[in-house]
């Protein structure tokens, strides 16, 4: 589940903190950061007309803030507007993407269904239909619950996609969709990338509940694991838990526990709570577990000022391009949880920028049909680790590299990738 339908129940604010400058520009371009021209295109760097010609479909959230971007970015380098295809009109009515990419040849995204309310209560009916079930209650907005029904319906809409595009060659498609679900199965993601040596936090298992994450605990002799949903983003329902020798322990979450009819319900906020109370922490746990929780080992993460941080970093064609600190003082440093952004330059030494490189370039490898691809890691110490990757982790408004923000750079990327 994506964006902000794991927002807080009220309307999320814009990350605080002023967007870094570009400590990535190419040195070979002019004084202010601006890009090498083209030399396919005009003298400003732009590439002339469409890339390769064919005109630009986005399968995306009609007026949302991600369409919004791309069409900017789109205009930042004197492209035609893309042609949008509404995720929601496009479950209603398949036959308007299907005659749309049969048309002509064409350059085609999938983007994040984000925080549409319709649009999420259509993919849980359609998971639920997919998996046998009966229709749930369907979740108030920010409601941690259900996702295992989003994801299936989630996976139903892709792999039809998936078995489209198959019989249309003359499509070139920036996102495969079956690596856009695995990014998006965040347990699988980890697997899949341990499996091919991309260094991530050890991986734990799926939590069955309190009992059993005591029981892991204690097998793996460890006092403080995260936990976090196998289908979550944007740190919903991700769980710092800690305990002591003396019997202490401390639950720190995004998620509110709320009482009322009807029990205990969990919704995503943007103020991080710490949980003290056994009882709490019982009822949290137990409640994420149905939501497929699993946990893994705590990596520290390198300390900055009152904070520490981790790096996003988005790659552009598997290398690594726009990249940012995300400084906390707590343990979540996603940025819409009024976290900080830093330059990545003037924190990671030269080694430690190396591995973050070597470490992005590997993991976007295994990933050889995502043209697009946010990662989280961790660097300490020239060692670097995949948090998680994100299939649509380039909404970063405002970040620069080599003068173009994550949508402008995609386009020209993919430009000249394909070209």
């Amino acid at each position: 589940m994506l964006d902000g339908i794991h927002g807080e129940r009220r309307p999320d604010g814009e990350p605080k903190g002023k967007p870094n400058a570009d400590p990535n520009a190419d040195p070979n371009g002019d004084p202010n950061g601006k890009p090498n021209a083209d030399p396919n295109g005009d003298p400003n760097g732009k590439p002339n007309g469409k890339p390769n010609g064919k005109p630009f479909v986005l399968l995306g959230v009609r007026g949302g803030k991600r369409e919004k971007l791309a069409q900017a970015g789109r205009a930042a380098l004197g492209l035609p507007a893309a042609e949008l295809v509404d995720w929601a009109e496009w479950l209603e009515q398949p036959a308007l993407l299907s005659a749309r990419l049969a048309r002509e040849p064409c350059v085609f995204k999938i983007d994040s269904p984000g925080d549409d309310a319709r649009l999420h209560d259509m993919l849980i009916r359609l998971g639920c239909k997919e998996l046998g079930l009966g229709m749930p209650r369907l979740p108030d907005r920010g409601e941690i619950s259900v996702s295992g029904a989003w994801f299936a319906g989630f996976t139903q809409a892709l792999r039809g996609l998936a078995a489209e595009l198959s019989a249309l060659p003359h499509v070139q498609t920036m996102n495969a969709p079956h690596e856009l679900l695995l990014m998006t199965d965040k347990l699988a993601c980890q697997q899949h990338f341990a499996a091919r040596g991309i260094p991530v936090p050890r991986l734990l298992g799926p939590i069955e509940g309190y009992a059993h994450l005591r029981a892991v605990l204690d097998e793996h002799g460890l006092n403080q694991v995260f936990l976090k949903t196998r289908y979550g983003s944007s740190a919903s329902g991700v769980v710092a838990y800690r305990r002591n020798s003396r019997g202490a322990e401390q639950a720190t979450s995004s998620a509110d526990l709320v009482h009322g009819e009807g029990g205990a319900r969990l919704y995503n906020v943007k103020r991080l709570r710490s949980y003290n109370a056994q009882a709490d922490i019982v009822q949290l746990v137990d409640l994420l577990a149905g939501q497929q929780t699993y946990a893994e080992a705590w990596i520290p993460k390198p300390r900055h000022g009152d904070g520490h941080y981790d790096v996003r970093v988005v790659t552009l064609g598997g290398q690594p391009a726009h990249r940012v600190a995300r400084v906390g003082t707590r343990m979540m440093t996603n940025l819409h949880l009024d976290n900080q952004r830093a330059d990545v330059a003037s924190l990671l030494g030269e080694k430690d920028h190396a591995a973050l490189e070597q470490t992005a370039r590997a993991a976007a490898a295994t990933f050889p049909q995502s043209h697009v691809i946010g990662l989280d890691i961790v660097v300490r110490k020239e060692r670097a680790h995949v948090l998680e990757a994100n299939a649509f982790g380039d909404l970063l408004p405002k970040l620069l590299w080599q003068g173009h923000d994550t949508y402008a750079a995609q386009w020209h990327t993919f430009a000249s990738h394909e070209a």
